[in-house]
Parts: C-alpha cells; structure tokens; sequence
C-alpha cells in the first residue's frame, strides 16, 4: 500500500495523530516480526526504566538531597544485590521467557497493519486493560498469599527484600513471572487490541512495575499526578513488601478497598 493510500485511509478512520509513530514501527517490521525481538525488547525496556533509579541510589548518599524521596531512607540495596537481582532477571529471560515467546511468536505471527489505531479507541483499550490486568493480579497475588503452599513455593521468592529497589521488581519466580506476563498478554487478546496498542501497553505494566518497586516517592510518581488515590504508588507497594499483608493490587487501589486490604504508608511530602 503507498503512502498517499495509508495517509488517506488514516485520516478517514481518525487514527492519523498515531500514524506517524506507527510509520516508524512498521518500517522496522522485519525486525519486529523476529522471534528473538519480544525478549530483546522486554529486557531493554525494564533495563531502561530502571537505569535513572539506579543512578539515584547511587547518587542518594552523595546528595542528601534525594534522601527525602526515599521511601525507606535507612534502607539501600548493596551492590552485591544489584548484581544478584540483574542476574536473575538475565537468567529468567534467557531460560523462560525467551523459549516462551518463541512459541507464542509461533502459535500468534506478528500481524502489522498499516493504519494506527484511532487515538480515544487506542487510549481506552490501555484503560481497560490495565484495570483487567489489575483485577488478574490482585485476584492471584491475594491467592498466593492466603495459601500457605502457594506463597511458600512459588512466591516467598518476590519477598526476599523487605524495601524494595529497583532491580529487585523481576526478582521472582519463573512461576510468577510467567503467570503475570501470561495476565498482560491476554489482556490485549481478549479485548482485540491493535498491536501498537498491545506494545504500548506493555511498555506501561513494565513502567508502573519498576515504579511499584523502585523506593522512592518523586513528585512525578504515577500516584501523584493521578488525584483521588486511584493509584497506589511505590510508598503502596513498598508496605506489602514490608509487612506482607495488605496492598495487593499492582496498580491502582478499588479492590483493595473493597476487600478491607488497604493500607497507608505516610508518604513524604517533596
């Protein structure tokens, strides 16, 4: 299809203010439709998200500064830590998800059409799926966490650290980390989803999990810039981390409240 055609066709359907960066990701298409692409791309997005956060934790002690954004200023990830948490993740890649999304690349071949989405479509199907992704993550870690064997076997690991840092999001078992990238990428299935959607709403859970895990509570925090406590936030997450029985949900907190499982942390004003 020529471009005058797709330009044509985007504007007609209203998916003209994403056609541009949808041009870039199709132009990239043999790459894309690799088998080796999902994985390269993963690591690279979660190492990318967590780099600034690295840096903070070794700037944070230089600059007492940053210290007011720690959520648990007396805590800080060794590099011994850092190390053995990125090795897991190097691991977990290479051993599971790799062999995982080559079969899924097989049984599922990359489909690029060449119109975006059309931008209120494009943004509720994210809302959607997150808040589907919400309720599938809250429903299992509860579970995981009021079964003794469940939480014994296959997700005491996620609680090795009481306060949490950054690399220490995809410390978990390769059930759970299995079980949680199944949740995100059925998602996007059940609600048929354009692909540019179903990219960007992967780069987001992985944005939001790094954030969940990162140990500090920035004035651009997720939980910040959306008002009414819809969101939970690090200061959220790193409580369940801490005490191990309340703040289920990754993201936001209605179900939370609804099962009596919220819990606050006094968050520090910047």
């Amino acid at each position: 299809m020529n471009g005058s055609v797709q330009v044509t066709l985007a504007w007609k359907d209203g998916s003209v203010l994403l056609q541009p960066i949808w041009d870039f990701v199709t132009s990239k298409e043999e790459l894309v439709r690799s088998p080796f692409y999902p994985v390269i791309f993963s690591f690279t997005v979660y190492l990318f998200f967590c780099l600034p956060y690295l840096a903070l934790d070794a700037l944070c002690y230089q600059i007492p500064a940053l210290k007011k954004y720690q959520v648990q200023p007396k805590s800080r990830p060794t590099l011994a830590m850092v190390l053995h948490c990125l090795a897991h993740t190097v691991y977990s890649h290479l051993v599971f998800i790799f062999p995982l999304t080559v079969a899924y690349w097989y049984w599922r071949p990359v489909n690029l059409p060449p119109v975006a989405p059309q931008l209120p479509r494009f943004l509720l199907d994210i809302i959607a799926c997150l808040l589907l992704f919400d309720f599938q993550y809250f429903a299992w870690h509860l579970l995981h966490h009021k079964v003794p064997w469940l939480y014994k076997t296959f997700h005491k690991m996620h609680h090795k650290y009481t306060a949490t840092f950054v690399l220490a999001t995809q410390y978990s078992s390769a059930w759970e980390m299995l079980s949680l990238g199944f949740f995100a990428n059925v998602s996007p299935i059940l609600l048929g989803c354009h692909p540019m959607t179903e990219m960007a709403i992967f780069i987001i859970h992985i944005y939001l999990s790094v954030e969940d895990h990162c140990g500090y509570d920035l004035p651009w925090s997720t939980h910040r810039l959306i008002p009414f406590g819809i969101c939970g936030g690090p200061n959220h997450h790193d409580l369940h981390h801490e005490k191990f029985v309340s703040n289920y949900a990754p993201y936001f907190t209605h179900w939370d409240k609804l099962f009596n499982t919220l819990a606050q942390k006094t968050a520090k004003k910047p």
